[in-house]
Order: C-alpha cells, then structure tokens, then sequence
C-alpha cells in the first residue's frame, strides 16, 4: 500500500509566540524565533536533550513530546498545513533552527497567528525539515485545488511559489 511521504527527526521544542501581520516574507520569524532562543538558553543546562518528535506529513504537521526519558508521551500537537503561513530554516541566532507560522482558530472563531519553533541537531536537518514542509505545502494545495476548495484564476505555478518556503 503506497504511503505518503513522511519527515520525522528528534527537536527540541522552542515553544511559540504570538506574531502580527499578514505578509509572511523573509525574516518575518527572526524576531519571535530570537525571543524563543533567549528564553530557551535562560532556561537550558549545559546539555539540553531532545523533547519532541517533529513529523511532517502531507497533511499535518505531529508535534510528538517527549518525556525525560526520551519517550513519546500521549501528548501530542497537531499542524494543519493548509493552516501554517510561512516556514523557514534560515535564521542568524542558530542556523539549526526550524520556525513555521501557525494560524491558530480561537472558540470564538477568530485566529491568532503564531511563530513556532524547534531546534535540530544540525542545520542539514532544519533544512531537511523545510524541503518536507514545501512538499506537504505542494500537495496540499494540489489536493484542495482538485477538490475544488481553492477556486483561483491564477496557475498552479504562481500558487506553488506562494507556498514555497523560504529553506535558504
């Protein structure tokens, strides 16, 4: 049986805040990822293990946490990727720094817009994690524009270049 394609890597989780705007350019998580840095480095020990389990799927995006010992708790945190605004792994605290921004619907169905963020083992692997993310971005789109969700004049071109990340 085909199965999609699947990114999983250990992270740790930076947490996320809150951000404001509407256009999602380069550089627009710099600011909220340097915040979840300095709180993270306050916060941290000399080794600071992973504590979650990042999987990007076509989708959704699974936020596994993790225990103290490594292990996958029943908590877990779930992307909708038609719902995350801009990713990126290209940022001047830590190269090794993977952010997306979320769209997060209130109860009162009114949204926030929040910059999460995970630390990799490498940059390599924050890269990895932004080509994963542009391709569930990709087929996302393809599945809503063939469902009939997205109704656009536009080519199937410009709309893949509005989702693409910005992975450097």
């Amino acid at each position: 049986m085909w199965q999609p394609a699947t990114e999983r890597l250990q992270v740790t989780y930076l947490g996320k805040v809150p951000t404001t705007g509407m256009q999602f350019l380069s550089g627009c998580t710099e600011k909220p990822v340097i915040e979840l840095w300095k709180k993270h480095t306050l916060a941290r020990e000399d080794v600071f293990p992973a504590n979650a389990l990042l999987e990007i799927r076509p989708f959704q995006v699974w936020l596994h946490h993790l225990d103290h010992k490594g292990e996958a708790t029943v908590h877990m945190d779930t992307f909708q990727v038609a719902r995350i605004a801009y990713c990126t792994a290209d940022h001047n605290v830590s190269p090794n720094i993977f952010a997306w921004v979320y769209r997060e619907i209130n109860d009162d169905l009114s949204y926030q817009m929040d910059c999460h963020a995970v630390e990799c083992e490498s940059k390599l692997e924050a890269k990895k994690l932004a080509h994963a993310m542009m391709e569930a971005f990709k087929k996302t789109f393809h599945s809503m524009k063939s469902d009939g969700r997205i109704h656009r004049n536009s080519s199937s071109e410009e709309a893949s270049q509005e989702l693409e990340s910005d992975d450097g």
